[in-house]
């Protein structure tokens, strides 16, 4: 007995997620934009003694501690003087608010997952363990970064503090 089989064709939807691109000198990053909270610029921060030097310190927004970071400094990238277009993401990540200071917010873009190209290994001459992965756009290389990854790690748990109680 032979059964007639109709053939299924599957399609996949790829889904297209939105990143909030940023600066830091001439190289641009992208981070997902569901968690960035809001886009400020630069205020005075409280130091943390003996924090690692990429932690500027805190700011109480509303009610919230919350730690500021300065990207330049955590990729090794050299200290800026800040000034009035110095800008500050705060994010909503892993259940914590962090502020990241970084030179200027330049783009919302939209991709798709395959459109994400896995970050090249440099072995020890790069630590490209928050790096999430490249795209091109136009004649612009973005780097994505994993932010979430970043505000876990371990350095981050002297902000234990900051973390939120009923996100």
């Amino acid at each position: 007995m032979n059964y007639d089989r109709a053939e299924r064709t599957v399609t996949t939807t790829e889904v297209t997620k939105e990143y909030l691109t940023f600066t830091l000198g001439d190289e641009e990053y992208g981070i997902d934009i569901l968690k960035v909270q809001e886009i400020r610029g630069y205020d005075a921060v409280t130091r943390i003694a003996n924090a690692p030097s990429f932690i500027k310190g805190v700011i109480n927004m509303r009610g919230i501690i919350v730690p500021i970071l300065d990207m330049r400094l955590k990729f090794n990238l050299g200290q800026v003087e800040y000034n009035e277009f110095t800008v500050v993401i705060i994010l909503n990540v892993a259940e914590r608010v962090v502020g990241i200071v970084v030179d200027g917010v330049s783009d919302v873009i939209a991709l798709k997952r395959s459109q994400i190209r896995p970050a090249p290994e440099f072995g020890a001459l790069m630590d490209t363990a928050y790096i999430d992965g490249l795209t091109t756009l136009e004649q612009r290389m973005v780097i994505m970064v994993d932010i979430e990854k970043l505000i876990t790690s371990s350095e981050m748990g002297l902000v234990e503090p900051a973390r939120l109680e009923n996100a």
